[in-house]
């Protein structure tokens, strides 16, 4: 089947721009099974006051409603920014087949690099990466350069 990897990730952007609307920082996340959206999210841990509602924990709770499964295989994320090591371990616990990434840490420290280095996972997550890269990357610049500024 195929899967338009550009069409999910702009469905992700725009819940990058609610976030961004609310003061957060702009990352938006979309789950999907057999092509349809089984969850979504957008950071909220400002208005939530919960420091773990990040869009992809977000996502990954309304997708394992969804399946009412708190194991999420055959399930594709898109997150516009790649996640942090939270999210990350919650991503590999819930076993989605496919991360799809728009803007990425490129340097030593990122931990997809460090997984891939380490090898510590016994589930085996499928990664493609830079999927509209340039407007996932703009949404935060511009979001940082704007805090930045006040």
């Amino acid at each position: 089947m195929y899967i338009n990897h550009k069409y999910w990730m702009r469905c992700a952007l725009k819940l990058a721009y609610c976030a961004q609307k609310n003061g957060e920082v702009p990352v938006g996340a979309i789950l999907i099974f057999n092509n349809k959206v089984i969850g979504e999210g957008y950071n909220s841990s400002i208005s939530k006051n919960d420091p773990t509602a990040h869009a992809e924990i977000i996502a990954l709770r309304a997708g394992g409603r969804k399946l009412k499964n708190y194991r999420l295989m055959n399930t594709t994320l898109y997150v516009t920014k790649e996640p942090c090591i939270m999210c990350i371990g919650a991503i590999l616990n819930s076993r989605i087949y496919q991360l799809v990434l728009g803007s990425q840490v490129n340097n030593k420290y990122s931990i997809l690099n460090i997984l891939k280095k380490q090898n510590i996972t016994n589930h085996k997550l499928y990664i493609k990466q830079k999927i509209l890269e340039k407007e996932c990357n703009n949404i935060l610049y511009h979001f940082f350069k704007d805090k930045r500024k006040t």
